[in-house]
């Protein structure tokens, strides 16, 4: 019997995982500047920043942060949460099209070639 254990996301989302990645995403450029991925202090202090319910910030971390870090961050905890699940729903809510046939959780969130970058402020 295959006792192995599935990740899933976590399984509390965010209401609007536009509107998170949006607050948080403008929220790190202004405090660190534009980067690829940032540290998990970083999002922790933007998540706090921004009032981000601890429920669901776990979310951002799985946007703005590198698989390494990640799961850094999760080990030890009871939460099983998958990466590249959460950042691809929250790419998905981002994205022009809404097309998630592109999607490389190695690529940083600046990478993703159907991002929405109108709906963050430091890009207008």
């Amino acid at each position: 019997m295959d006792t192995q254990i599935q990740q899933a996301p976590c399984s509390i989302a965010p209401a609007d995982k536009r509107r998170q990645a949006q607050l948080i995403g403008d929220d790190l450029v202004r405090h660190h500047g534009k980067r690829n991925f940032y540290s998990v202090q970083q999002v922790r202090e933007a998540n706090r920043r921004n009032k981000i319910d601890i429920d669901v910030a776990c979310w951002s971390h799985a946007l703005f942060n590198t698989h390494a870090d990640f799961d850094r961050l999760h080990a030890g905890s009871r939460d099983a949460c998958d990466y590249a699940a959460m950042k691809a729903e929250m790419l998905h809510s981002v994205a022009n099209d809404g097309s998630s046939s592109w999607f490389d959780f190695d690529l940083s969130w600046l990478e993703f070639p159907d991002l929405d970058i109108s709906i963050f402020d430091f890009f207008d």
